[in-house]
């Protein structure tokens, strides 16, 4: 006997035959044609062989690019008598950023002032013995040791002001004060004074790192089972708690070489644009690692899949009236994508839209 036709539509399906249905493999479903309207619901997929993607999900949080940061130094010892800015703020190049007394500064003036009043001794002697040494009264020897005298009150001279200029220069004055200026424009991303604090002579860390935070770093986390599975270059997505509808796209910039001893992970790196200044440090972020690996399989959308009874399913298209529901074998879904280990060929034809109509009629007892 000739089954039946059966036309579903968007409100019903009905069921004019069936035969056996099989649980495994390719099942042997009752005809079902697909209507005209309800063909303009569905997407049909063509299943394709094609180089697979790999992704890896890590936690991790927002630091400023430190290779692209000044870092403020002291030019001297001394006390903090003032700091004018505060972590995270605004700064344009040349602001006051602190204020400093410093011994080593009014030392420095001290001593300019003495080598200047030895300079003027020393130039006058000279332009005396010269004067002797050209009418006669005085030796050539004399002459020479003014000179001399002269050439190296000059030089002390060009010492302390030097030491006066890499101390501050024109940010300082005779009183010892010494004001810390900004050398670049940008943010505040460590702050390491207080009012108060004394600055040693030995002192080795900043008292400010300034960044335009125009690139910024992720530093994330991989376990030693996922290391085999991130390499420099790979793409980053980034999303975070502040902007959950914003994706960042960035790549990983390095990949650290010993697992920390403690939690046995591995830091990996991620340089991230950030025209917008919308990243800031500390941030929590949710980073998304994908790469191609060489390995090829057979491919179609993840919306195609019918997960049922703990197993997955597709239904294809040969025909208006020739469908199938074929169980398939999946190696993993990626993004939109899902591979296919069985039950698939490149070339078969699969519905990813609204083939739940589909498969429940093709499926009903």
């Amino acid at each position: 006997m000739n089954p039946r036709i059966i036309y579903v539509a968007i409100a019903a399906i009905t069921v004019l035959a069936s035969c056996e249905e099989k649980k495994t493999g390719t099942m042997e479903n009752k005809q079902v044609c697909i209507s005209d309207s309800l063909s303009k619901m569905i997407t049909i997929d063509t299943a394709k062989e094609t180089t697979m993607k790999n992704e890896l999900k890590l936690s991790g949080e927002v630091t400023f690019n430190e290779n692209n940061v000044v870092k403020v130094f002291p030019f001297a010892s001394g006390q903090v008598m003032n700091v004018k800015v505060s972590l995270g703020d605004k700064v344009t190049k040349g602001q006051t950023l602190a204020i400093i007394r410093s011994a080593d500064v009014a030392g420095n003036y001290t001593d300019l002032t003495s080598a200047k009043a030895d300079l003027a001794i020393n130039q006058r002697t000279l332009q005396q013995a010269e004067y002797l040494y050209k009418n006669g009264i005085s030796s050539e020897r004399d002459y020479t040791e003014a000179k001399e005298n002269y050439n190296k009150a000059v030089a002390a001279n060009r010492k302390v002001q030097e030491q006066i200029a890499i101390n501050g220069g024109g940010n300082t004055n005779a009183s010892g004060t010494l004001i810390v200026k900004a050398p670049r424009s940008g943010y505040i991303v460590e702050k390491n004074i207080t009012t108060g604090n004394f600055i040693r002579p030995d002192n080795s860390s900043s008292m400010f790192t300034i960044s335009d935070m125009k690139d910024v770093w992720i530093n994330a986390n991989v376990f030693e089972t996922d290391i085999s599975k991130i390499k420099t270059g790979y793409a980053a997505q980034v999303t975070t708690l502040a902007y959950p509808d914003k994706t960042f796209t960035g790549k990983v910039d390095n990949v650290g070489s010993v697992l920390d001893p403690d939690s046995k992970v591995l830091n990996v790196r991620i340089d991230l644009p950030n025209p917008d200044m919308l990243l800031k440090p500390e941030m929590f972020t949710n980073v998304l690692i994908s790469n191609s690996e060489s390995s090829q399989a057979v491919s179609i959308s993840a919306e195609a899949v019918v997960f049922d009874s703990g197993k997955n399913y597709v239904v294809v298209y040969n025909g208006k009236c020739n469908l199938q529901v074929r169980e398939v074998g999946i190696i993993k879904t990626v993004e939109n994508t899902t591979y296919i280990s069985s039950g698939l060929k490149p070339g078969d034809k699969v519905i990813s839209k609204n083939q739940l109509l589909l498969y429940n009629a093709l499926t009903e007892e």
